[in-house]
């Protein structure tokens, strides 16, 4: 089983819930049509990543994250998340009417800093460098579903076990991964940095 750090410890999720269109700015990038309920997938834990990688034959893009981590039924931790997607195979498979997940469930697709307790939830944002340049920036106001509703919604229907993470979506600004861009992720807690992970992609 594949793991994350949460307070330096390490936790082996059982699956990571996704969280689409939920940034009005990413929605309009897109071009994709205004949800009117969340919208959600899955990625199992063996999509967990330690490094970013490309892809010889595959475009793959990077989707920042803000992530929060579930213990007893609430949230525990916040953390960074890179949702990894082949772009081209989702376009092709939303065509068709198809379902997501070869496009954003395969090995290394879900790329985490680590953890550490959870506080106010309005209080975080995050911002995603590339090569020393700000590329996206999220937070609480930003989102159209905010954390406790998500996490509301997604147990209606679904056991979220201790440890599984929960990656709200992706603010504008999403593109492709080249070998060797460096990409580093600040997550905020109103103004204090709480977290700074960087990746070089492989």
């Amino acid at each position: 089983m594949k793991s994350i750090k949460f307070n330096g410890k390490e936790i082996q999720p059982s699956k990571v819930v996704c969280v689409g269109r939920n940034y009005v700015e990413h929605i309009k990038e897109l071009n994709n049509e205004m949800p009117t309920e969340p919208v959600i997938f899955i990625k199992p834990n063996s999509a967990i990543s330690n490094n970013l990688h490309t892809n010889e034959t595959e475009e793959i893009h990077y989707e920042g994250e803000i992530c929060f981590l579930i213990n007893n039924g609430q949230i525990q931790g916040v953390g960074f998340g890179l949702d990894l997607t082949k772009r081209k195979l989702q376009s092709t498979l939303k065509s068709k009417g198809l379902p997501w997940e070869r496009a954003k469930a395969f090995d290394k697709s879900a790329v985490f800093s680590e953890f550490v307790d959870c506080g106010e939830l309005q209080s975080y944002g995050m911002e995603l460098y590339i090569n020393n340049e700000l590329i996206q920036v999220a937070n609480y106001e930003l989102m159209i579903h905010k954390p406790d509703a998500l996490l509301n919604d997604i147990t209606q229907f679904l056991t979220l076990e201790d440890g599984d993470i929960i990656m709200t979506g992706t603010p504008k600004g999403v593109g492709l991964v080249k070998l060797g861009d460096k990409f580093t992720a600040k997550l905020f807690s109103n103004d204090n940095l709480i977290i700074e992970s960087s990746w070089a992609a492989e």
